[in-house]
């Protein structure tokens, strides 16, 4: 049973992590607890180690990593790090003894090895292991909330004894996202402590933040049973943005779409304490609406304008690629922006023009016969990720095991979950059918990010990440890299939402791109409420909060952005035709 959310129904522990998918809400619920547990006249220090953290505009107040108490709630102290920073600092620590010493390829291909999202990941948990190994605070303060938590894939990492042998600095096999392990030797008791007290449920509660929306609660799921094989198991689920009042087409198909989507959730999700909090029709800045935020709505509308007088449609932008005679089209973003739409969108609307097109997704074969079929002449492809990472895997295990130990092997194993290797395994795929279709303008649903682009394109880094299992990098990936450089082949569709994480998300991953030298012109801002005419309450003040957000990618973009209004309905078949009118 999913119940009203209230902080006095919860057994609260020591320490308190928030985890989930960018974008449900997770700074917004622990800084909201944190308040609502610091005006109850508990001590609370509230921590953050979200790279798209927001937390100086929720306070309104400069922070720093070591913690500042923030000065209208006197019981509660804030420490906000930038974990891209301690990456920095953790990556420059590992190579800087090999300066001068190497030569300035394999310093390049070392720093490149360090920069994935993994080592980002570990520079955060260095960070925040000391806050939950540090006796003065545990003393000092009543609880200690995690505005996010790590992976079980970090942290089946860290447990791992191969992590801290000398295996990564000295074997070819080395690790494709975490790099170095060997660089923070010294914090292996620190992290051992940390991972126990995170098992430990007197000590320990994980709250999973979701969506009243099928791809987060599956997020929520994967997470909770990752973590729970690791035995944190002291877990409890928030579903944020619960839509309770509706009143015209639109609030109305957002409610049906959001009950549905409860109805039919997962029967290990049930399992779970289930709380809900409403969908409230603010941003969770100012210390006003974080305290309303588990209690009331506020009304307010900002009086923020547009910049920009005409905005484009997803049209303009399929007939901008027509015109320059793109031959290759990611659709690139986070889970949950709505890429294989945008993607499909894309693709229909450039074979509507009598180009040949064959779109290519990651998404279940089957859930893409639905959205588009033969009849719109276009071909379709799947690359079954499962079936492609598998595949891949057992190529470096049976490379591996011919001069590999059991603890390294094990290593291995840890490593092949990481994101990196998923996209790598993908990509490969993804190359084959491009090399396949020279005659075609090719559409990719799903794009890899720039870190795992660097890695395939370094020969040195290619030998220590593939060539464990092939010996040669593939002709076809080969051919496939210089083609993305090229800017007048290739173009990436940056898929967002008019919100502060995904577009802080976006942005990192832009910059991941250029790093790789891929550019990309088109931002696409979908599922829009400021693009429909609501009259919904809630639903209107929502859409007016998304105004800074289109002016902020505006600017990004330089004005090369169009805006996809939220659809009721699912988008597929002849429904794709009203995105590209």
């Amino acid at each position: 049973m999913i119940r009203a959310f209230n902080l006095n129904d919860i057994h609260l522990t020591k320490y308190i992590f928030f985890t989930g998918k960018g974008g449900v809400g997770k700074t917004s619920a622990a800084s909201a607890v944190a308040v609502s547990l610091a005006d109850q006249g508990k001590k609370i220090m509230l921590v953050s180690t979200d790279p798209a953290s927001n937390l100086q505009d929720v306070f309104n107040t400069d922070l720093n990593n070591k913690g500042t108490v923030i000065k209208k709630v006197p019981n509660l102290v804030v420490a906000n790090f930038n974990p891209e920073d301690a990456a920095k600092e953790y990556r420059e620590s590992v190579i800087s003894p090999y300066r001068g010493k190497l030569p300035d390829t394999v310093i390049k291909n070392m720093e490149e090895q360090l920069s994935g999202s993994c080592t980002v990941e570990i520079a955060a948990f260095n960070e925040f292991s000391n806050f939950i190994t540090d006796e003065k605070i545990q003393k000092e303060f009543d609880h200690i909330i995690f505005d996010t938590a790590p992976t079980g894939h970090t942290l089946r990492m860290l447990q791992l004894p191969s992590a801290w042998s000398n295996f990564i600095s000295e074997n070819t096999h080395g690790a494709s996202c975490l790099g170095q392990l060997a660089g923070l030797e010294s914090k292996k008791e620190v992290y051992k402590n940390a991972v126990k007290t995170l098992a430990n449920g007197k000590k320990t509660t994980l709250i999973l933040v979701s969506r009243p929306q099928n791809t987060p609660l599956k997020e929520a799921e994967r997470a909770s049973k990752e973590l729970r094989d690791i035995g944190i198991n002291n877990q409890t689920l928030i579903i944020n943005g619960v839509l309770k009042n509706h009143d015209d087409g639109l609030s109305n198909a957002i409610y049906e779409k959001q009950q549905s989507a409860l109805k039919y959730i997962s029967e290990y999700l049930k399992k779970l304490e289930t709380y809900a909090i409403p969908l409230r029709p603010y941003n969770v800045t100012g210390l006003e609406n974080v305290r309303a935020f588990l209690k009331e709505d506020n009304i307010e509308y900002s009086n923020e304008t547009l910049n920009d007088k005409k905005i484009s449609k997803l049209k303009d932008v399929i007939d901008d690629l027509y015109n320059r005679d793109k031959k290759v089209i990611f659709a690139m973003g986070k889970g949950g922006v709505g890429k294989t739409t945008v993607a499909a969108a894309i693709a229909l609307g450039i074979a509507r023009k009598g180009k040949k097109v064959h779109l290519t997704t990651t998404d279940p074969a089957a859930h893409l016969k639905f959205v588009l079929d033969a009849s719109f002449g276009i071909n379709l492809s799947h690359v079954d990720e499962k079936k492609e990472l598998e595949k891949y895997k057992e190529e470096v295990l049976s490379k591996a095991r011919e001069t590999m130990g059991e603890e390294d092997i094990a290593y291995v194993e840890e490593d092949l979950r990481s994101p990196c290797t998923q996209e790598i395994a993908v990509f490969r795929a993804f190359a084959e059918i491009v090399e396949k279709s020279e005659e075609e303008i090719v559409v990719i649903d799903t794009a890899p990010t720039g870190h795992t682009l660097l890695l395939l394109d370094s020969t040195q880094n290619y030998n220590r990440e593939i060539k464990r299992s092939q010996g040669d990098i593939p002709k076809s990936v080969k051919k496939l890299l210089p083609k993305l450089r090229n800017a007048d082949e290739t173009e990436v569709i940056i898929v967002t939402l008019a919100e502060a994480t995904p577009v802080y998300e976006a942005v990192r991953l832009e910059k991941d791109l250029k790093r790789a030298g891929i550019s990309s012109k088109w931002w696409i801002i979908n599922s829009s409420l400021f693009a429909t005419n609501t009259t919904n309450d809630i639903l209107k003040v929502k859409a007016n909060s998304e105004i800074s957000w289109i002016n902020k990618v505006s600017e990004i973009s330089k004005g090369n952005f169009a805006v996809i209004e939220w659809k009721p309905e699912e988008v597929k078949g002849d429904k794709l035709l009203d995105l590209i009118k």
